[in-house]
């Protein structure tokens, strides 16, 4: 039987942004195709016999191409595994979630699609700036700088007329021409700007300026892609609090992780993985009989008790042969 293809938004932040919906699909899905810029937490969700595959791409790294993920998405379904492929963002807000569904709808294999928070909303609210915002802008307006023929997006003049809020995706390698046409098309030179790099960006950034000096301030402040650009009043606030300012980055396990982060974010503060630890099972020979003649097996941590009874459990051992045996631990997390 044909599988089915859900096109799930993951959101452009922590792992719990995604919604119920999308939630569910991964926690019963049979493989997981996903970009780049999602919160890895995300991955613990699915089944642990779920195929992971990774698609997505960071600024000018090589990645799959479109048409080999829809080939993938395709064949995938084709063995009939139900598959999420999991996108940053929103997968119909310049996330390619169309041509994807159009792929699959041309293949015949069913697919549905789960929304997500775009780049376009979630990074400028994350420094504070609101898209819109009444008596300040009416309107917001969603544009690609990046295309494949093109350096600018199209119509600039008419979106430089415009008095709502500009929000360029994909632009940063543009940034210093686009507000040159920006302003060679009558928006003024004092117009609020902003830089933003969040999310799960490798580098966060804000940066804040008017048309004319935004360029300028991105370069000397080392923004690197990807980063979303805002143009109009808005731009100029920030509705933070004082904590939301503050990213604490956590070293360890991802279950130690997930933990303080929760933990962190009760408290305001963003929680942003700077290394992650893998853990290994040592190869090394038990001696069973041994152990079962009596004495103490003493652990050191909760990684170890559950290493040591996942071996148990590999080896087919009796844990009943343990009963002579007795045990201590270091720390009550342990215990």
């Amino acid at each position: 039987m044909t599988g089915r293809v859900s096109l799930v938004g993951a959101g452009c932040g922590e792992a719990d942004l995604i919604t119920l919906r999308g939630l569910e699909r991964l926690k019963s899905c049979d493989a997981v195709v996903y970009d780049a810029l999602i919160d890895l937490r995300l991955l613990e969700a699915a089944p642990a016999d779920a195929q992971r595959i990774p698609v997505g791409k960071r600024a000018g790294e090589v990645s799959a191409s479109q048409e080999e993920i829809n080939a993938l998405l395709i064949s995938l379904a084709a063995e009939g595994k139900a598959v999420v492929r999991l996108k940053g963002g929103d997968p119909f807000v310049f996330g390619r979630g169309g041509e994807e569904a159009m792929a699959l709808a041309a293949a015949g294999i069913p697919y549905e699609v789960v929304p997500g928070i775009s780049s376009a909303l979630y990074i400028p609210m994350e420094a504070g700036i609101p898209v819109t915002h009444r008596a300040v802008s009416r309107s917001v307006h969603i544009v690609t700088a990046h295309t494949a023929h093109r350096a600018l997006p199209e119509h600039l003049p008419e979106l430089a007329a415009l008095e709502g809020t500009l929000v360029f995706l994909m632009g940063l390698h543009a940034l210093d021409d686009l507000a040159a046409a920006l302003m060679a098309a009558g928006k003024a030179p004092s117009t609020p700007a902003a830089v933003l790099s969040g999310g799960n960006a490798p580098q966060p950034a804000a940066v804040r300026g008017t048309l004319e000096t935004i360029a300028q301030r991105a370069k000397k402040a080392g923004v690197i892609a990807p980063a979303v650009i805002v143009v109009g009043d808005v731009a100029a606030m920030d509705l933070r609090d004082q904590a939301r300012g503050v990213t604490v980055g956590l070293t360890g396990t991802d279950p130690f992780q997930e933990k303080l982060g929760d933990q962190l974010a009760r408290v305001g503060l963003r929680a942003a993985a700077v290394q992650r630890a893998r853990l290994r099972m040592r190869e090394i020979d038990i001696p069973w009989p041994e152990l079962g003649r009596g004495g103490w097996i003493v652990f050191t941590s909760g990684n170890g008790v559950r290493a040591f009874f996942r071996r148990c459990l590999r080896e087919g051992v009796d844990l009943r042969a343990l009963a002579a045996n007795r045990f201590a631990v270091i720390g009550t997390e342990t215990g």
